[in-house]
């Protein structure tokens, strides 16, 4: 084979050899950071390598804040309350009657100090007997400075800042029989529900629970909202508890998770919150913002309530977005809070029952709005009030957030209905005899 051949041979050999090869685009590269100049340029220090053998440890993450923060004696906020000594007594009096029954419960964490419930009794004995002395209130407030620990919600961002938010007892027009007039059912319980306490599985889901329906011995869901109101889910079982007039005022009704349903004889029908579909919260104000139906300036409970009446063809639309249905229960006399207890206006306060002691004393510190004659807000002023933990509420969930129980009526869904504040949520338990306070 002459040499010209054997080339052109090695040629066409390395043609067909690169024929499989898949040829891989190059990347553009990304811009670097300007260089610095040589003054700037520092060599890196060299990281000490484990000894040959041992493990190299893993980087240590930082434990997340509690919900509670022991306040340092310098840093207590004034004790002070914009309300009658009468409210207060009443609402203490019904966390009082929970404690007795709740005993055997579980204690709380607060920071450094895991506090009990016979503890959370004796702190509401002392401040009741505190709030009764017929004293200066400078005195007052030294008493309890120098008797009581302080804790400090670390609230939405690590540094106490709490949304809160207003909850009232609406009064809806209604019926036990169901009219032209009166078609919008107000359910109980379904014998077909099933609540599932997460906490009887995993100590890690303490007040956690779902609640769902069987099928085919399997645990599914229970019927969402849409599925209830707009299939007829529920429909032909006699769950109804009455019939209301109104649509609107029956998804606030929802919200609220308590009211009062006047009759056409003119009694009043009190019904308080029993159980949740277990479906998600989905808000509606967020829901008409991100829709672009109302601006995040104009969102409040008013803006809200008069978008779905001027827009009617919308509302099942709107409305379905919550998932979450409530079912409620008769009761004597209301309205009655997670605690089995009566709310008293003003002085109840719903938050997350995993994070914060049910039935403890608390002083928050916000704004409150000044009405002028035509219902309009005309001005904000700082104020602070002691309250009792006494509710909970499907979207009140973390540190940061606290509904705070206005009542009933006209003027109680007013400011209901324009609080949206941001302000501080502090805890008061009673010193141990023995507890040589951390003074930080």
């Amino acid at each position: 084979m002459t040499a010209r051949k054997l080339l052109i041979l090695t040629l066409l050999l390395l043609v067909i050899g690169c024929g499989g090869r898949v040829q891989k685009t190059i990347p553009p590269l990304v811009p670097s950071a300007p260089v610095p100049s040589p003054e700037t340029v520092t060599s890196p220090v060299p990281q000490a390598l484990p000894p040959a053998g041992e493990a190299v440890k893993p980087p240590v993450t930082p434990k997340p804040l509690p919900a509670l923060l022991r306040v340092p004696i310098d840093q207590l906020p004034p004790f002070e309350d914009d309300m009658d000594l009468a409210s207060l007594e009443m609402a203490i009096a019904k966390s009082l009657s929970y404690l007795d029954r709740a005993a055997g419960s579980g204690p709380t964490r607060m920071d450094d100090r895991v506090v009990t419930v016979t503890e959370l009794k004796e702190s509401l004995l002392a401040l009741r007997e505190i709030f009764r002395r017929d004293e200066p209130l400078g005195i007052k407030q030294a008493r309890i400075r120098d008797g009581f620990d302080v804790f400090q919600s670390t609230g939405t961002d690590g540094q106490g800042r709490v949304l809160y938010t207003g909850y009232f007892e609406p009064l809806l027009n209604g019926a036990l029989e169901r009219t032209e007039r009166y078609r919008y059912p107000v359910y109980r319980v379904p014998d077909d529900a099933v609540v599932v306490n997460l906490w009887r599985f995993k100590e890690k889901y303490q007040f956690e629970q779902e609640v769902g329906r069987l099928r085919n011995g399997e645990l599914i869901p229970y019927y969402s909202h849409k599925e209830i109101e707009g299939l007829g889910a529920l429909a032909g079982r006699n769950l109804e508890i009455a019939w209301v007039d109104d649509r609107i005022n029956l998804f606030f009704l929802h919200i609220q998770g308590s009211g009062k349903i006047r009759l056409p004889n003119g009694k009043l029908l009190q019904i308080g919150y029993a159980l949740k579909n277990g479906r998600p919260f989905q808000s509606v104000g967020r829901y008409l913002v991100e829709t672009e139906r109302i601006t995040p300036k104009q969102l409040s409970y008013q803006s809200i309530k008069r978008y779905l009446r001027e827009h009617p063809e919308e509302l099942s639309e709107i409305l379905w977005h919550n998932e979450s249905f409530i079912f409620f229960r008769e009761v004597v006399e209301g309205p009655v809070g997670s605690l089995g207890e009566i709310l008293t206006a003003g002085r109840s306060i719903a938050t997350d029952p995993a994070l914060f002691p049910r039935g403890g004393m608390a002083l928050i510190q916000l704004r409150k709005p000044i009405f002028d004659l035509e219902g309009n807000v005309k001005a904000w002023i700082p104020f602070s009030r002691f309250v009792l933990n006494q509710d909970t509420g499907g979207a009140i969930k973390g540190p940061g957030r606290v509904d705070l129980f206005c009542g009933s009526g006209d003027d109680a869904e007013l400011v209901a209905g324009s609080l949206s504040e941001r302000g501080a949520l502090f805890f008061l338990v009673k010193k141990r005899t023995d507890d040589k306070s951390i003074q930080r």
